[in-house]
């Protein structure tokens, strides 16, 4: 008999549209596999790190270089006051999600999750024990809808997950936003996952702000990374959460019981990543940001209606012109089949997927993927 969480789960939107993608040869915009960012520096020192061991499993918390080093960049580039002892790495930035939800959950707690959400959430809350409850953000702006999240809280309301730079509308949370969660965390004792992995990839002169860098609710936020994203190597899956010990303390229990261990020459080279210069991490702004504009200024002449993200690697694009059928899931598998281009339909970022017409295109791709996309929208758009 299957787990009745995740017998009730789909095959995930990623894996459906690579999978398509993949049968039908086309260009895939779907998934976030970025294209020629990886910084040489880095896979030269995984390298060197697997050539050198040890191959033995490393301190279940991450090696302390690593530890350090996320601690230091998060200082260096975010001004927040955090030292090694308030980092824990694991195998990627999913699996420091569900330490947090297994460590810091109690049955029947219930969480605010922010929609469109990352499709992970929602089953290892439920598999916690404890309830997801999602209040939606709205197109064009995706502003807070700060009424509808008050009245979101309950008695049983235990934690808020806060996704900024949020996948998939690329959206920042600013000061008011974070002010205003800041407050409702204090006055009804909440904790705060901040789910941060796109925090280096903020453009237009957006600066990323964490929850973590308010005092006042310091000690009630564990906050997320990723190397994976930082240095466009998704595949390592190295992630690391930071947080004040009463937090850290049940998350690394629950993590002990997950993974135990990330692979020490990928930790290693991760903690040389997160040393490079700043130079580094404000040319991978500018290449993105070059490649977004690409995208977004191409699907825009071709009829859809995109607007510039600030930051992570998606463009959203409205397709009304294309989906009389108000059917982005359909429309997607069409634009795939005929068009050879993958999009993920943003409805699957919704749990009832009650928001149609939108899809998230990726631009962390060449120049050259990108304008072969957009060379084929348009034939395609030219023929319907």
């Amino acid at each position: 008999m299957a787990n009745s969480t995740f017998a009730e789960v789909q095959t995930s939107i990623f894996e459906i549209v690579s999978g398509l993608a993949r049968e039908t040869n086309a260009i895939n915009l779907g998934q976030g596999f970025p294209e020629g960012l990886e910084p040489p520096e880095l896979i030269e020192a995984a390298v060197q790190a697997l050539q050198a061991g040890p191959h033995q499993y490393p301190p279940m918390m991450g090696l302390p270089a690593l530890r350090r080093a996320v601690a230091e960049n998060a200082r260096r580039f975010f001004g927040l006051d955090a030292d090694a002892d308030n980092v824990m790495v694991t195998s990627g930035a999913t699996e420091a999600l569900a330490d947090c939800f297994f460590g810091l959950l109690n049955p029947g707690d219930e969480v605010i999750v922010f929609e469109p959400v990352y499709d992970s959430y929602a089953p290892i809350i439920r598999r916690a024990g404890a309830v997801p409850v999602p209040v939606q953000l709205s197109p064009p702006d995706w502003r807070l809808p700060f009424e509808r999240v008050a009245a979101a809280i309950t008695p049983r309301t235990r934690a808020l997950v806060v996704n900024t730079p949020m996948n998939p509308i690329g959206k920042v949370f600013d000061q008011d936003e974070l002010r205003f969660l800041a407050d409702l965390m204090l006055r009804h004792d909440l904790v705060a996952i901040c789910d941060e992995v796109y925090e280096h990839l903020v453009f237009d002169g957006a600066r990323h702000t964490s929850l973590f860098a308010l005092p006042e609710v310091r000690d009630r936020v564990a906050r997320i990374g990723s190397a994976g994203k930082s240095f466009s190597v998704t595949g390592w899956k190295v992630g690391y959460v930071m947080a004040e010990a009463k937090l850290l303390g049940p998350i690394a229990r629950a993590h002990q019981f997950v993974t135990f261990t990330t692979p020490p020459a990928l930790q290693a080279a991760a903690a040389v990543g997160l040393g490079l210069p700043e130079s580094y991490f404000s040319g991978l702004k500018q290449a993105l940001q070059r490649r977004r504009d690409l995208l977004t200024d191409g699907l825009n002449r071709i009829g859809f209606v995109a607007r510039p993200a600030t930051a992570t690697y998606f463009a959203v694009a409205d397709v009304a012109a294309f989906d009389g059928a108000d059917d982005d899931l359909a429309f997607c598998r069409r634009m795939t089949q005929e068009a050879g281009v993958a999009a993920i339909p943003l409805s699957a970022f919704y749990e009832k997927r009650d928001l149609r017409g939108y899809v998230r295109f990726c631009f962390a791709k060449r120049q050259d993927t990108l304008t072969r996309a957009l060379d084929q929208l348009d034939r395609w758009r030219s023929r319907a």
